[in-house]
């Protein structure tokens, strides 16, 4: 185990987080009772779409957003960077096929496009950039699992894909022109901006001590709306009575430091491509806007006691399996120093499906669940909860995922136990893969605890 992160230091959470120009001080806290219009928890990408578009819609509706730390500390601030469209769940799970499969996919892309055209318009430096995004795989198993994975976007020979990146040893790779590269921290920190430009109202430092129907409980004061938007992602999970409401998993990553031109000409690396892997512990990366490789991968152990704290956020066996996976990926960069590592947890519903959920009786709005595919699914959701919440008549409305309900997790140990052996199998199911070429039948056992992608 590596130090953890320092908790009175919001900079050392993540590379983005640390890179951020100006101050990192914090907005006003609440001081006393407070009414508005809808009042949200959580200042993450979910609740301040919702804002930003509850407000671009309804200029003079009163809008607050109540955060226990400041806008973007949780994962928003410290994700993989990547923007990219796809259902977060199985199909099966919001009973779609055929036409209905392709049309809520779609909609989900555009979340791609709008991301850009708000940054855009907003002036959000966030290096937004569009290049799409290639999944490579490096053994034979990986190439069968890709060729009949979900998901849009075209498949390519060996020689299609090392055309593309020169990682070593693929046997085929599919690439999305529908995915773009961001940095998380300033996107969110910018669309906090935006949203206070707009009229948002933003307290910092207000952890809510509870939700309820029309107030949010707060111990310097309440927030009263006639609508509560619950957007605390992963910490759902500390409010009370939401403790099984998802898994919280961490996922970690390092950064290089900034690489020459000449590396990343020898890396065949193009500005913005975000690269992933077929690998049952994934990784993910992306080629930063000052020129760093930034990896990240699952796997980081789940504690029974603290689930969500400080010292998850670091782990010495996750950073080592993170540096061979960079050194296998991209050899040109086997000798840059990694300067960086940090992590955020995720919210894994039980059914690794996002759902979007109004109760227009109790005024209730609950957003979230995205098992670590966020930043497009937020704002999709945003997007959403704006709609729902005004009511208008829209396509995003009528989404399976509005209304959907994943049932909890088991009771500890249950879920302490499944999540160590999902682990535990996946790490041995790469290193059995890797050995031998031969896929490994192990992880047949464990296949209804895992996502999709698996």
């Amino acid at each position: 185990m590596v130090a953890p992160a320092d908790p009175d230091d919001y900079r050392t959470r993540s590379l983005w987080l640390e890179g951020l120009p100006g101050e990192l001080e914090p907005r006003p806290g609440l001081k006393g009772d407070r009414d508005c219009d809808v009042a949200i928890v959580g200042a993450g990408f979910t609740g301040l779409w919702s804002a930003y578009y509850l407000k671009r819609l309804q200029p003079d509706l009163r809008v607050s957003v109540i955060e226990r730390e400041i806008a973007g500390y949780g994962p928003s601030g410290r994700n993989g960077g990547f923007v990219l469209g796809g259902l977060v769940g199985p199909a099966a799970a919001f009973g779609l096929r055929g036409a209905a499969l392709a049309h809520a996919v779609a909609v989900t892309n555009v979340a791609v496009d709008e991301i850009g055209e708000v940054a855009r318009r907003e002036a959000i430096d966030c290096g937004y950039l569009k290049a799409g995004a290639l999944t490579v795989a490096t053994s034979q198993p990986q190439w069968q699992r890709l060729q009949s994975a979900p998901g849009d976007g075209q498949l390519l020979s060996a020689a299609e894909t090392e055309a593309r990146v020169a990682v070593p040893g693929v046997y085929g790779g599919r690439f999305t022109p529908l995915a773009a590269r961001i940095d998380p921290a300033r996107l969110v920190r910018g669309l906090a901006d935006a949203c206070e430009r707009l009229g948002v109202t933003i307290y910092e430092q207000t952890a809510a001590l509870s939700i309820e129907p029309g107030s949010v409980r707060c111990a310097t004061g309440s927030v009263r709306a006639e609508t509560v938007v619950r957007a605390t992602e992963s910490y759902t999970t500390e409010l009370p009575g939401q403790r099984l409401r998802y898994l919280p998993l961490y996922s970690l990553m390092i950064a290089t430091e900034p690489l020459g031109e000449s590396m990343w000409q020898e890396l065949r690396w193009p500005d913005g491509l975000l690269i992933d892997d077929v690998h049952y512990l994934f990784f993910y990366a992306q080629r930063t806007t000052d020129g760093r490789i930034a990896i990240g991968g699952r796997g980081a152990p789940y504690r029974l006691r603290s689930p969500i704290d400080p010292s998850n956020e670091r782990n010495e066996r996750v950073r080592e399996r993170l540096i061979r996976s960079l050194k296998r990926a991209f050899p040109a960069a086997a000798q840059a120093r990694v300067t960086h590592h940090w992590g955020g947890p995720l919210a894994a519903p039980r059914d690794w499906s996002m759902s979007v959920n109004y109760d227009r009786g109790q005024g209730l709005v609950t957003a979230g669940g995205y098992t670590g595919h966020g930043v497009a699914a937020a704002n999709l959701s945003g997007r959403t909860v704006a709609d729902l919440i005004l009511g208008r008549d829209s396509d995003l409305v009528t989404m399976p995922w509005v209304g959907h309900k994943s049932r909890r997790w088991e009771p500890e140990p249950l879920r302490y136990l499944a999540s160590q052996a999902i682990i535990t199998t996946l790490g041995s199911a790469d290193r059995r893969e890797d050995a031998t070429g031969r896929r490994a039948r192990r992880v047949i056992a464990i296949r209804p605890f895992l996502p999709p992608r698996h």
